[in-house]
């Protein structure tokens, strides 16, 4: 149901359409928005705003050069080691160079991050950052604070007009240009379908997580706009590096509640159930190593039947108060962290690729920009850099905003026609069993450890899956793990969240981003099938 907030609000703009479409309410959608204030935008939301992203769930914080000692220089040679050789450079140091401003920011829109005795910003430190650069809400809060604050300030602010229970099932291109979406709204029958038109559409919809079957994220998180915009022509980058996180909470939970990785920072140890810890002989970093490594090391052990926990009970010494989300995610499965080790296994937790955008957050196609995980700017490489996601969002968003006020028309996209659409264009269907199949298949084939043999089983039933399908919305999902299965196949190596065992090793002709249309993968997939 959309919520009371919508209803004060005109079902269209004044003058027909929007200037500016944003789809998505999680924290790039919602900090755009923001940013362009006071020009008028539309942001369509398929769960109430705040809620349904990943971004409310996160719980380390943001990752900015704010602590004494810290520099611009150190973040941007952490994100490099930890991008496993194909960040780019360029775009890491002007996101690194941003970060503060992005802070106070935050701050001016009410976000309560955490202060010292001293009323300065408080950081903590997270696996593979070289100093303490976590700016942080009550220990483990701050995406939850965040999203409570930006929601806050987006219904307070008249300029932005917020559609919840809106799903955007395509979007409408005219020669070569976006200029519109279809959206269904859920609040009412679910029969028809609205055309909205806009001068520009701003994707900003999440990650892919609720692709596999155990993930940290919510079950929006499915890569539906990234496979929007694939079907549509976009250019994809880096589709093969999917980032696991080392340490969900194994207690059988669809999402998986997460134990952040300041808790490794803090000084929790890694633990299998002989109490050896494992990470010590991995990696000379043990459980502060990359995440990738710390993830393939957990996998190890839960598949050797051994187990792997996370040992906080020296470690923390107060952790209602220090991690009061993770204690109450312990809380609930029967847990007591301060005299119980943590059950974790790794989950698939955030993107590394997505739709190619270019230092302003623009995409490939004229008019359609984008903004957080589901783009893939070349921030972070083959493996993120622990807290640099959000710092990410909020970047882009911004810079986003910055190049729309100027190029916002006032004038509506010529030869479109607005209103709705006629409901046998876009027929849905229960894709639930498609799901769980498509699920099931990209943990057993596209997770922690991969091959040739079975990604090309994954392709194989994919394909299966795409034929049966009639379903727009469960189209765009599909066409998303097709792109990651096909990437993940013509990359004939191991490099960060992408580690092939037919493959193990890292080749410098692969020291590179790759870039891919649907239509390339169209092409290749005979051959891929065939090798």
């Amino acid at each position: 149901m959309a919520s009371t907030a919508v209803a004060a609000y005109q079902p269209k703009p004044a003058k027909g359409f929007d200037d500016v479409i944003i789809i998505g309410g999680g924290l790039a959608g919602l900090f755009c928005a923001l940013k362009l204030a006071p020009k008028a935008v539309t942001v369509l939301a398929a769960a109430p705003i705040g809620r349904g992203a990943s971004s409310a769930w996160a719980q380390a914080g943001i990752a900015a050069a704010v602590g004494p000692g810290d520099t611009v220089e150190s973040h941007v040679n952490d994100t490099i080691i930890a991008g496993d050789g194909i960040v780019d450079e360029q775009i890491i140091r002007m996101m690194a160079s941003e970060a503060s401003d992005r802070i106070f920011d935050l701050l001016d829109y009410g976000v309560p991050f955490d202060r010292d005795l001293e009323g300065h910003l408080a950081v903590s430190r997270e696996a593979a950052h070289s100093e303490s650069r976590i700016v942080r809400v009550k220990g483990d809060m701050a995406g939850r604070a965040i999203m409570e604050a930006l929601v806050a300030a987006v219904r307070k602010t008249p300029s932005i007009r917020v559609l919840e229970g809106y799903v955007v099932e395509d979007l409408i291109a005219k020669n070569g240009r976006v200029g519109g979406v279809v959206a269904r709204d859920r609040a009412g029958s679910g029969e028809t379908l609205h055309r909205l038109k806009a001068s520009h559409v701003v994707m900003a919809t999440g990650g892919i997580g609720h692709l596999y079957e155990v993930t940290t994220n919510p079950t929006e998180a499915r890569g539906g706009g990234i496979g929007m915009a694939a079907r549509a022509g976009a250019r994809m980058a880096d589709m093969e590096f999917v980032q696991f996180h080392p340490t969900a909470i194994n207690v059988g939970k669809d999402p998986a509640p997460l134990a952040t990785e300041a808790l490794r920072g803090h000084g929790a140890t890694l633990q299998n159930s002989a109490g050896e810890r494992f990470m010590l002989k991995l990696h000379k970093d043990a459980e502060l190593a990359p995440r990738d490594v710390v993830a393939r090391g957990i996998f190890a052990e839960v598949k050797a039947g051994r187990g792997a926990f996370l040992d906080c009970r020296t470690a923390v010494h107060d952790f209602a108060a220090e991690f009061p989300t993770v204690f109450g995610y312990c809380k609930d499965a029967g847990i007591d962290p301060s005299t119980e080790m943590i059950p974790v296994i790794p989950a698939a937790h955030y993107f590394m690729g997505g739709i190619w955008t270019d230092s302003d957050g623009r995409s490939s196609l004229p008019g359609f920009w984008a903004c957080g995980e589901c783009t893939s700017t070349g921030a972070h490489g083959a493996n993120r850099l622990a807290s640099n996601s959000l710092l990410e969002a909020v970047v882009f968003a911004a810079r986003i905003a910055g190049k729309l006020r100027s190029e916002m028309t006032g004038q509506a996209p010529s030869d479109w026609q607005d209103g709705s659409v006629s409901s046998n264009e876009y027929l849905t269907e229960n894709d639930h069993p498609n799901m769980v199949t498509l699920r099931q298949t990209m943990s057993a084939h596209l997770g922690v450890l991969r091959d040739g043999e079975g990604m090309r089983q994954a392709l194989d039933t994919i394909l299966h899956l795409a034929r049966e399908s009639h379903s727009v919305r469960f189209d765009n999902v599909i066409t998303t793990a097709k792109l990651i299965t096909v990437a993940a196949l013509n990359r004939l190596e191991s490099r960060g969240g992408h580690f092939r065992t037919d493959f193990p090793a890292e080749d410098a002709d692969w020291k590179r981003r790759t870039i891919l249309t649907l239509d390339q993968a169209h092409a290749v997939i005979p051959d891929l099938l065939e090798s």
